[in-house]
């Protein structure tokens, strides 16, 4: 599991999120600022990489968490890697198949409050393969913001998911079939 690290001021804890504001609230991604990281062991060493957001469908209740919802689409044929060989054969059929599976995507079934985060159950599809999967997250108010203000978020998401439970068992003798997780969305409130 990646370490998690405490970023820009103090994170903002989803149980003291709590608002007067009783309904959900709608936000839109910042893909620019947003993406999914990931590593994967592979000899001696690590292949690290990203997938650029391409959308994101975000609803957060504050008041209760579990009337809050996720969605997001990451873009394959755009992934990166630290190797410039590991990102052909990334994208390539025998594991992420980019050119039939243009397209991972995630979307929650559950959001659950636990300590100062929340656990984000969900449905993870990758190469037409759809998994249950479970998250950590943490969010926190974006450095500049206004004290209380909720218009302006990060959200993190950290986990680790076995890729040959997608079918993406190419290089299995090279590379981990764990693969760590690090999904960072910078958020904007929209209603």
């Amino acid at each position: 599991m990646l370490r998690t690290t405490r970023w820009l001021a103090p994170a903002l804890l989803i149980a003291s999120l709590g608002t007067a504001e009783a309904a959900p609230l709608s936000y839109v991604l910042e893909p620019e600022a947003s993406t999914v990281a990931f590593v994967a062991r592979a000899g001696t060493g690590n292949i690290t990489g990203r997938f650029p957001v391409t959308r994101a469908d975000l609803t957060l209740d504050f008041d209760r968490l579990d009337r809050s919802t996720v969605a997001v689409t990451l873009n394959v044929s755009k992934g990166q890697a630290n190797l410039p060989f590991a990102v052909q054969a990334m994208k390539g059929e025998s594991v992420l198949d980019a050119a039939n599976h243009p397209e991972i995507t995630f979307t929650s079934t559950a959001i659950r409050r636990v300590g100062e985060g929340a656990k984000v159950d969900g449905a993870l599809t990758i190469r037409g393969v759809t998994r249950p999967v479970t998250l950590d997250a943490v969010i926190w108010r974006q450095q500049g913001s206004a004290e209380g203000s909720l218009d302006e978020l990060t959200v993190r998401l950290t986990g680790a998911i076995r890729r040959s439970d997608f079918g993406a068992t190419g290089f299995n003798d090279l590379v981990a079939d764990v693969v760590e997780l690090d999904i960072l969305a910078r958020i904007e409130r929209t209603n």
